[in-house]
Parts: structure tokens; C-alpha cells; sequence
């Protein structure tokens, strides 16, 4: 059993189901040792991706995702993945390979330092020394990265620890100096010594010590603290975020201890879906006028950040109530009157359960006036769909988009103006069926988000709606997406531009610089990597193309939807810093 048999062994123990990957000779016996046993190990054509992949894995099933990448450029192309995922409390474990412990620090091919460029952006990073510190080093990994506020974590292996003893030994043999003076004797000493103590232990290795993860419960005080504002509250106003459904497992009683508080209800991130396509609690527009009117906001998973422009969307003299795993964002830019330092779910649910249940009647009013504002919204959105120009309007696009979707689907937003302005249209079936990069916005997620959608649902559709420019990211992916046989569908806004930059730049510095695009045969891209390619641009074609697509879909292949867009002012100053 080599290293990575261990490290497969591990996996297993844990469930994981698959495991991602660019090959690099440093990881091979990662991939072998997982495929050996069962673990469906799938690799794409960028590093990134495959942490995006297991990123969206871990969303879905509430399980780490898991990436392994190659030493030097495998593991830095991870970079900006594994910040996304830090910053969206995603557990994530990055195994990267590594040049030999004896060559590290001495010129070796890809040899950097690769723990100092992962501890600012993951929650632990370690190296293992020896072929017995595998498991433990996976193990706490695991652990870790469903700790507390999750998140990614990085676990460095290098080849010397994961190929076979017998191999190791008879290279260390090879690369010692043959010479007889004391020097050269010494390094043999020194190197048989170091080879042995690669190895040395390795008879009493346990890969299946999983930890057991505590919650953070909400105490029965603060519980009764809030639940006593909340009976007083006139004009109570929830905003749930995906930190409170980090346990995946546990969202539909997330979503049942809602329905039995009875307040509106904005949801974000994650818990887009959660409660359904059209509930009668869930408000979908104008969330800023309704978080000025509200004299109680509860936070549930949502930090007081740029998404609330730094807590001053919540006006100051209503009480604002928070629920989070994280300290920092607990009071992060604003304190909160009663905050609740524990996971955000449980804190909803044990709210619902000491709540009276016919409290909500008195806030009938205040849920007729946000229906009906969420209806004058709905009604300038039509108007704005019914103009018509020389392409495709693309808010009737994602109209016709949402009108196509199946409870049974997922969507992945990777995208920049046409992507915001679907988020206001399309709307998830169910719940846990919304992928968005979250706080930091980076584009390029989409290709991994849909592939691991793809693998932990099988029978849902996965859509991908991108924008022109973020699909420049995805294009080479299609490959992947074909030779796993990933029918996914990846619409397309085409405006020929990077129109969510360029809405304001061109407005305040009167120049359209490095925001204009062509508009590129991105379908022909898709055909010629094993996928079905479609064009269109006019509107005329867009339900009848969207048809093509779910056909093509259902038959195993994945699909790319080329939709040419006129422009709008649909998100006119939209921009945010």
C-alpha cells in the first residue's frame, strides 16, 4: 500500500464519490489509489476548475469537495478558486503534489513554496514528512474544513511519500554520490537515513478515525431574546444567505422553520431555491426599500457587507438581529442588537419552535404592501421584455429561460450584466438548485460549478448562464463536459462586451477601453470539443433553440446556446465596489 493507497483509503472512509483533477506525475498515485477503490476520479482541462468542481460538490451535499492538483503551476492555478471558496465557507480539501522532501529548496522542477501561498487563503495548510503522516494530515483536513465557519483547506504531498517504498528506496539509491571520500559517504548515510525515515511506522496506519463535527448551537437565551423582539416587531423582515444551509442535509427544515415563522422572506446565495419557485413568503424585489421600511431585520448566514452596503441598508433605529458561525461577520461594519453566534439553520429552526404560530397574522399588512410592490416589479419587467430590437432583448431571454426550466434543474450563474439581470428573472425550482460564485464575484466558476452539479445530480438538467465574457474561461472545458458525458445546457448572452464594466466606465471616463468583445462563434468552439453548438439571433429562435438544447441535453450531450442580445438599461448603475 503506497501513499496513495493511504490517501484513497481516506477518501473512501469520508464518501467521497469523486474526486477531481489535472494529472501531474506528482499526484499519480493520488488518482490510481482513489480509482483502485471505486472513487470516480474526473479530470478537466484546468486546475481551476476541478476546485470549482469540488466547491460545488460540497454546496450540494454538504460533504468536502475534493481537488488534486499537481506541484508548482497545478497547485498556483488553484489560487483564485480556493479564494472563492474561502470566501463563500465552502469545505473544500486541496491535495497538491510537491517535489521530493529531499529536493525541496533546491532548484527542483516545479519546487515553490507552496504553503506560504495557500495559509492566507485557506484554513489550515500542512506538509507531510512521512508516509505515516498521510492519513492523520488528510484526516484533520476533513475535519477542519467542516469546522466551525467551513472552509477550503490544503494538504501538501509529496512524491516521495506517495509512490511505492521499494521505488522510492531504489531512487534514493540511484541519485547518491558513488565516490568514496568521506563526503560522499556521509550523503549516502544521510539519504539512506532519510529514506528509511520516509517509511519508517507505516505499519499502524489508520484511515478511518473521522472526527465527529460539532454545530454551534444557539443558546436558549438569545433564542428567547429574540423570539420576545420579534412578537413586539410590526414590520419583521428575514434575509437568509447560504451560510445557513451549510448543512445541506438540513435545508428543508431550514426551509419548514421559515414557513412557520411567517415573515417575508429575502433569500441569497445558496438559498435562492429554498423556498420554491413562487412561496407565498418569498420576496424577490426591491429588497433595499424593504430593508429601510423593516423595524426588525434578522440575519440569518448574511454578514453586513458591500451586499448590504455596510449595514446601512438596514436603517438604525430597527433592531437588527444576526445569526452566524463567524465572529468577524457576525458585527461585521455594524453590531448587531442581538447576535447569535451559532449556525444560522439551528437558529432558525429552534426560533420557529418557541415562536407562537398565529404571531404572523399581525404582519399581514406589511406582506400585502411588499406583494404588491413585487408585483408593480414584475409588471416593469414585462414591459421591459416586450421591446424588441435587432437581436435577442435579454430580459426576454431569460424570461423564455425561466419558462423552459424543470423543477428537477440547476442553475449556475457565471457572469457579469446578463447573468445580474437573470438573477432577478430565472428562479430555482427547489431548493439548493442555485450556484453563484458569492462574495467574491469571480468569474470563470461556472464550467466547474456545472460539473460537479452534473455528477451529485444526475437526473436534474444543469444550466449554465453565462455571460460573453466569462465563457472566454469555460470554453476548453467542453472537452471535459464530453468526455465524461456532462449534458450540460450553457446559454450564452452574447452582447459582444464586458457590459456590467463598461455601463459605468464609459458614463464616468467617457471611454469604452478593454470592455469590447466580437461576437464570437462560441457554439463552433462547443461543437468542435465533442458538444452541440447553437446560434441564435433573433428572437424568433429563442424558445424553439432552447427546445434543441433540453433534446440534445437529454441525449448526453452537453450543449452551448450562442444567444446574440441587444442592449438595455435593465441594470443601469449596477456596478459594485
Amino acid at each position: 500500500m503506497n501513499g496513495g493507497d493511504i490517501i484513497g483509503r481516506v477518501l473512501q472512509a469520508h464518501g467521497v464519490e469523486f474526486l477531481f483533477t489535472l494529472c501531474g506525475g506528482h499526484i499519480s498515485p493520488i488518482l490510481k489509489g482513489a480509482k483502485d477503490l471505486g472513487i470516480r476520479v474526473v479530470d478537466v482541462r484546468h486546475e481551476a476548475t476541478a476546485v470549482f468542481a469540488a466547491d460545488a460538490v460540497a454546496r450540494l451535499t454538504g460533504k468536502p469537495g475534493v481537488a488534486a492538483v499537481t506541484a508548482g503551476p497545478g497547485v498556483t492555478n488553484t489560487i483564485t478558486a480556493v479564494k472563492n471558496a474561502q470566501l463563500a465557507q465552502s469545505p473544500v480539501v486541496i491535495l497538491g503534489g510537491a517535489t521530493a522532501t529531499m529536493l525541496q529548496g533546491r532548484g527542483a522542477l516545479q519546487d515553490i513554496d507552496q504553503l506560504a501561498l495557500f495559509k492566507p487563503h485557506v484554513k489550515c495548510a500542512s506538509a507531510v514528512k512521512r508516509v505515516r503522516d498521510l492519513a492523520p494530515a488528510v484526516l484533520r483536513a476533513f475535519e477542519v474544513a467542516q469546522s466551525g465557519v467551513p472552509g477550503p483547506v490544503f494538504v501538501e504531498c509529496p512524491l516521495d511519500v506517495l509512490y511505492d517504498e521499494a521505488m522510492i528506496r531504489a531512487w534514493y539509491d540511484t541519485a547518491a554520490p558513488k565516490g568514496s571520500g568521506l563526503g560522499a559517504r556521509v550523503l549516502r548515510a544521510y539519504m539512506k537515513h532519510h529514506a528509511r525515515r520516509l517509511f519508517t511506522g507505516t505499519d499502524a496506519i489508520d484511515t478511518a478515525a473521522i472526527a465527529t463535527i460539532p454545530i454551534q448551537q444557539p443558546s436558549d437565551e438569545i433564542v428567547a431574546q429574540v423570539a420576545a423582539q420579534l412578537v413586539q416587531a410590526e414590520r419583521p423582515l428575514l434575509v437568509v444567505g447560504s451560510q445557513a444551509i451549510v448543512d445541506a442535509q438540513q435545508a428543508a427544515q431550514v426551509a419548514d422553520a421559515i414557513e412557520r415563522l411567517g415573515m417575508p422572506v429575502y433569500l441569497s446565495g445558496m438559498a435562492r431555491g429554498l423556498m420554491g419557485p413562487a412561496h407565498r413568503l418569498h420576496r424577490r424585489h426591491q429588497r433595499r426599500k424593504a430593508l429601510k421600511e423593516a423595524d426588525l431585520v434578522m440575519l440569518a448566514g448574511v454578514p453586513s457587507d458591500f451586499r448590504l452596503d455596510y449595514g446601512r441598508h438596514v436603517r438604525r433605529n430597527a433592531c437588527l438581529i444576526s445569526a452566524n458561525r463567524s465572529k468577524i461577520d457576525l458585527k461585521r461594519n455594524r453590531r448587531p442588537d442581538f447576535g447569535a453566534l451559532a449556525d444560522a439553520g439551528l437558529f432558525l429552526r429552534a426560533l420557529a419552535d418557541v415562536v407562537a404560530p398565529d404571531n404572523s397574522r399581525r404582519w399581514q399588512g406589511w406582506q400585502v404592501s411588499l406583494e404588491e410592490r413585487d408585483a408593480e416589479r414584475e409588471g416593469e419587467i414585462d414591459a421591459m421584455a416586450a421591446t424588441s430590437g435587432d437581436h435577442v432583448n435579454p430580459v426576454s431571454l431569460c424570461r423564455a429561460i425561466d419558462a423552459q426550466l424543470p423543477d428537477n434543474s440547476v442553475i449556475v450563474a457565471d457572469g457579469g450584466d446578463f447573468v445580474g439581470t437573470a438573477s432577478y428573472i430565472v428562479r430555482p425550482g427547489k431548493l439548493l438548485s442555485w450556484l453563484d460564485p458569492g462574495a467574491f464575484g469571480t468569474l470563470g466558476c461556472g464550467a466547474g460549478f456545472a460539473l460537479g452539479a452534473s455528477l451529485c445530480r444526475p437526473d436534474d438538467e444543469v444550466w449554465i448562464l453565462f455571460g460573453d465574457g466569462s465563457v472566454g474561461y469555460a470554453l476548453a472545458e467542453f472537452d471535459t463536459f464530453a468526455r465524461h458525458n456532462i449534458p450540460v445546457i450553457a446559454v450564452v448572452g452574447n452582447d459582444a462586451g464586458w457590459t456590467q464594466i463598461a455601463r459605468d466606465q464609459v458614463k464616468i471616463l467617457d471611454d469604452d477601453v478593454g470592455t469590447v468583445l466580437e461576437r464570437s462563434n462560441y457554439h463552433e468552439v462547443a461543437t468542435a470539443l465533442g458538444g452541440h453548438g447553437i446560434i441564435v439571433r433573433q428572437a424568433d429562435r429563442v424558445e424553439a433553440s432552447l427546445e434543441e438544447a433540453r433534446r440534445a441535453a437529454s441525449n448526453g450531450a452537453p450543449v452551448l446556446v450562442n444567444v446574440w442580445l441587444d442592449k438595455t438599461d435593465f441594470r443601469e448603475g449596477s456596478l459594485s465596489v
